[in-house]
C-alpha cells in the first residue's frame, strides 16, 4: 500500500505530518508493521522532532552553522546553482525514515513528531511517499 502527500515549504521550513501518517496507517486496516516515510528530491528531508516554536527556530539555525549558505560548494559550479549547501544538509539529515506501528497506532514518543523539511534556497512543493512495509 501506497500514497504520496505534497507540502508546500519555504526554504528551511518543516511541516508537521504526523496526522497525516498516522491517518495513512489506519485506513490501511493493519494491526501491526512499519510504515516508510521518504521525502523526494535531494533538497527536502524526513526525521522527527518535538514539533513546537522554540525547536522550529532552533533546527535551521543550527543547520545553517552545520552548512553555510555562504560556504564555497564545488556543486554550485556544476550547475551554476546556490544550493549545495541545501544539498548537504538533506545527506546529513536524511531523506527517508521507518515507524513501527502496533494496534494500528505509530510507536512514536509523547513529543516526537514527523515532520518533511525543505532546504532548498526557493520555496518547493514536496512530495512526500508513504509505504507500508511487508513482514516476510
Amino acid at each position: 500500500m501506497m500514497k504520496v502527500i505534497t507540502v508546500e515549504l519555504d526554504t528551511n521550513e518543516m511541516a508537521d505530518i504526523t496526522d497525516e501518517v498516522r491517518r495513512f496507517v489506519r485506513e490501511s486496516g493493519k494491526d501491526e508493521g512499519a510504515v516508510l516515510v521518504f521525502s523526494k528530491g535531494s533538497t527536502g528531508a524526513v526525521t522527527t522532532i518535538e514539533y513546537e516554536p522554540g525547536l522550529k527556530k532552533d533546527f535551521p539555525r543550527v543547520m545553517e552553522r552545520i552548512a553555510p549558505y555562504n560556504d564555497h560548494y564545488e556543486h554550485h559550479k556544476t550547475w551554476g546553482d546556490d544550493n549545495g549547501s541545501s544539498h548537504v544538509k538533506s545527506a546529513i539529515v536524511g531523506t527517508s525514515l521507518v515507524v513501527p506501528f502496533k494496534n494500528g497506532e505509530l510507536l512514536l514518543g509523547t513529543w516526537q513528531q514527523i515532520v518533511v523539511i525543505n532546504f532548498d534556497t526557493r520555496r518547493r512543493r514536496r512530495e512526500v511517499i508513504l509505504q507500508l512495509l511487508q513482514a516476510l
